[in-house]
């Protein structure tokens, strides 16, 4: 296989796996902020698949296989605070930020807002959280960025 398409494969994959989130978003499953900061990394592969169709130098797939390993990263400090081995952001766990950091108006607001908590599990398949399943298929893709980046263009 070639440089390019194994670049679009690894990019493919991210493709599928931001859809595959904006799809459980769109089944109800609010994101958390740690799940909104996976998503970014899988944006920037994509956007480095395809610049690699356009000019497939192995920096490009270097780079795509470091921002693979980046969401990876951020998968697995996610899992982290899911199984509480470590605090998560304070707006998004244990008991948030609470209500010192809200304003008089804030106080008095009819409005309900609703914070997603980034230590709680939403939706575990074969005992892997979503955040679990990034990380193992992202360090995956970064496996095929670097398997790329190897190959002659």
């Amino acid at each position: 296989m070639t440089r390019a398409r194994l670049a679009i494969l690894a990019a493919s994959g991210s493709l599928a796996l931001l859809a595959g989130a904006f799809i459980f978003q769109a089944l109800g499953y609010a994101p958390c902020k740690l799940c909104l900061w996976q998503r970014w990394p899988h944006a920037a592969a994509i956007l480095v698949g395809a610049l690699v169709c356009i000019w497939p130098h192995k920096l490009l797939c270097y780079l795509g296989a470091l921002v693979a390993l980046s969401t990876a990263a951020i998968g697995a400090y996610h899992v982290g605070v899911e199984l509480k081995w470590w605090e998560g952001p304070s707006s998004c766990t244990g008991a948030g930020a609470g209500l010192g950091g809200l304003s008089g108006d804030s106080l008095l607001s009819t409005e309900t807002i609703s914070v997603v908590m980034c230590d709680e599990i939403a939706f575990a398949f074969l005992g892997l959280s979503m955040a679990g399943w990034n990380m193992v298929f992202s360090v995956f893709f970064a496996c095929l960025w670097l398997m790329a980046a190897r190959r002659d263009a």
